[in-house]
């Protein structure tokens, strides 16, 4: 297998092989995540917990800006406090909205998470429903360290 290419799908973890009670620590901790979100602008309050190989559970919610482009993502700021943690090696993340139906990372998140595992499980719940995905689908042929030219 080349430095690029994906892992094949047999060795990829699916989203639907979460571990049912590590699935409900992380929806509970977006959950309350997502009561203290900073959404004065949008309305649109976002909680997220990120699930560490070790167990660990790292939560973050929105925090909106009068400058849009300084507001923080949810699903970042969990990314940001795991890695101060010094966890950088991931199994699951949960991303709870209020949404009519289950809402993915945007973009910038997206390309956030790919740089630590893309094969991440991703579970978006709204309500009583519940999506799920891996990074690697919602960000196909993504911007991956190894694109990067090596300098001398």
């Amino acid at each position: 297998m080349s430095a690029m290419s994906e892992p094949s799908a047999s060795h990829r973890p699916a989203a639907d092989a979460v571990d049912g009670a590590t699935l409900e620590r992380a929806i509970a901790a977006a959950r309350r995540a997502q009561s203290q979100a900073y959404a004065p602008y949008s309305r649109f309050r976002v909680g997220a917990a990120l699930v560490g190989t070790d167990g660990s559970v790292f939560a973050g919610c929105n925090v909106e800006n009068a400058a849009y482009p300084s507001s923080l993502c949810a699903e970042r700021g969990a990314l940001m406090a795991a890695v101060a943690a010094g966890v950088r090696a991931f199994t699951l993340l949960v991303v709870v909205t209020d949404a009519s139906a289950p809402t993915p990372p945007c973009g910038g998140c997206r390309q956030a998470l790919v740089e630590f595992v893309p094969t991440l499980a991703v579970v978006s719940v709204s309500g009583s429903e519940e999506r799920r995905w891996r990074l690697i689908d919602l960000l196909p042929d993504a911007f991956r360290p190894e694109h990067l030219s090596r300098q001398p």
